[in-house]
């Protein structure tokens, strides 16, 4: 047994100082318990930060929600199809406004193998199938003739020499046609083929013109059509709604910048609903809300954007945010979650699939019907997915936490869509107006000039109108470069529109 001391004081010290090791004791176990939450915090994230990586790396890239305990929108959808909704399966008839080439197919002496009886015809039995022709390549000989006054070369102390004109050309003095503009420019812009590829192609046949007569021909040539993009532009400015992105592009030779330096290509899109829509492509050195300023200027509308903060730099437009961005933060989360019960982010994903479901059906009604539907449907459902935001309490850093954030800070914009049938509930239709721009990116690399970069975005703005209207863009440049040449800076040039252009005769 302990022994004591009889003095109180004595007690006394040794009792604060056993209590004062008791604190020390339960400040230290406190310490290493705020520790150990923070590495399993730090843990969490990790596993989070692991799966996303994985699931980024090895897993289907598809944003399909996968049926679960929430999904009751998606599992509504899922239903099976009425017979005449279905789509039809096998091979498709090819097109009826190909050209035919019959070839009649008979036998050498037709005559019945049991009896020897004469045969006779009973019917056709047509089977199609698909002929193709390599790039064909031709040359256009211009003569033209040249008149002289024969009353001047006898009478006069000299005698003019004219000379008949040929067509006027998008690149005076060049050595390409229409078509073979056409050809380049749609390859490059259209089909993501680079310049040194097509070099190999006409060499194939026979054809010596280097990869800097081709580069040169598409700087001209997307120069050339500004006209027309500044026609774009103010339809475009014109319009309620408009929708922007942007992406990132390499250009070598800028002045006071390192070749490796980053520039943007911003995109600007008529709305979803708009029935001639414009897409035009704006070159930039930097991702400043300058740029967008530079091109909206006094605009008054709505603008459909990401959420990116330097469109909050804009006077006099109302912010509209894309619905697709909250949903892909949630799939993340979804697939960055340790465990695959259903959970939080399938939760939230249950609301998304709902605000889809009543787009589905609102999608062919008219800006006003479209407005009203979701006034009573949209409507109640964003308060009941704002209310359980609000009511979420998961770790801030984690991606759970930041899709829960993500969704909280825009849901003002979120909800503009309510405002006006024109606007779409997401930017997809501006993404995918970007999308071929950078599949061109990953094969051509870079631009070398400004010059070059700002022709590039030209002729994009062209390719992808013509895309959003249904046009082939071949024709539609053929028609324009043939067209344009002929016309000066005071005529009318509506006609050489995208939307405006009939090339029925021509395909």
């Amino acid at each position: 047994m302990t022994d004591f001391p009889n003095d109180i004081a004595q007690l006394k010290a040794l009792l604060q100082a056993k209590d004062a090791l008791l604190q020390a004791k339960e400040v230290l176990l406190q310490a290493k318990e705020e520790e150990v939450a923070a590495l399993k915090t730090q843990v969490q994230l990790l596993v989070e930060q692991l799966n996303l990586s994985k699931s980024k790396r090895f897993a289907a890239q598809s944003e399909k929600i996968a049926k679960g305990t929430f999904n009751e929108a998606e599992q509504q959808n899922a239903l099976p199809k009425p017979a005449a909704e279905r789509a039809k399966t096998g091979r498709k008839p090819l097109p009826a406004n190909l050209d035919r080439e019959v070839q009649r197919h008979t036998l050498n002496a037709p005559y019945c193998d049991c009896c020897d009886a004469p045969l006779h015809e009973c019917g056709k039995e047509v089977s199609e199938t698909l002929k193709i022709l390599p790039q064909r390549v031709s040359v256009i000989r211009h003569e033209r003739t040249k008149y002289a006054c024969r009353q001047c070369e006898q009478t006069a102390e000299t005698s003019k020499v004219i000379t008949a004109p040929k067509p006027a050309s998008m690149i005076p003095k060049s050595l390409g046609s229409p078509e073979a503009f056409a050809a380049v420019v749609t390859a490059k812009y259209v089909d993501a083929l680079p310049l040194y590829r097509q070099v190999d192609i006409l060499n194939r046949s026979g054809i010596d013109i280097s990869r800097a007569t081709l580069a040169n021909w598409c700087v001209q040539l997307g120069s050339n059509v500004q006209i027309i993009i500044d026609a774009m532009k103010a339809q475009l400015l014109t319009e309620r709604l408009i929708c922007a992105d942007e992406t990132t592009v390499q250009v070598l030779r800028e002045q006071d910048r390192q070749a490796p330096s980053k520039s943007y290509m911003w995109v600007y899109r008529s709305g979803e609903f708009t029935d001639n829509p414009v897409v035009i492509y704006d070159y930039h050195p930097s991702r400043a809300g300058a740029c967008a300023r530079d091109f909206l200027g006094d605009y008054q509308g709505y603008l459909l954007s990401d959420g990116y903060s330097a469109y909050d730099t804009l006077e006099g437009v109302t912010q509209a945010a894309c619905m697709a961005h909250v949903r892909r933060k949630f799939i993340d989360a979804q697939k960055a979650s340790p465990s695959k019960k259903a959970g939080k982010p399938e939760k939230a994903l249950s609301f998304i699939g709902k605000l889809y479901a009543v787009e589905h059906k609102a999608k062919n009604l008219s800006a006003d019907a479209r407005q009203q539907l979701r006034m009573q449907e949209s409507l109640p459902i964003l308060n009941d997915f704002k209310q359980w935001l609000d009511s979420q309490q998961v770790l801030p850093k984690g991606a759970l936490g930041k899709a829960i954030t993500y969704a909280i800070n825009q849901w003002p914009k979120l909800q503009t869509y309510l405002e006006d049938g024109h606007i779409s509930i997401d930017n997809n239709v501006t993404e995918r107006d970007i999308r071929p721009f950078t599949t061109g990116r990953k094969n051509w690399m870079f631009s070398t000039s400004v010059g070059g970069a700002k022709a590039s975005a030209n002729l994009y703005s062209l390719v992808m109108t013509c895309r959003a209207n249904d046009i082939n863009p071949y024709y539609y440049f053929r028609h324009l470069f043939t067209e344009l040449p002929k016309r000066s800076l005071a005529d009318d040039i509506s006609d050489l529109m995208p939307w405006n252009v009939d090339l029925s005769d021509v395909e």
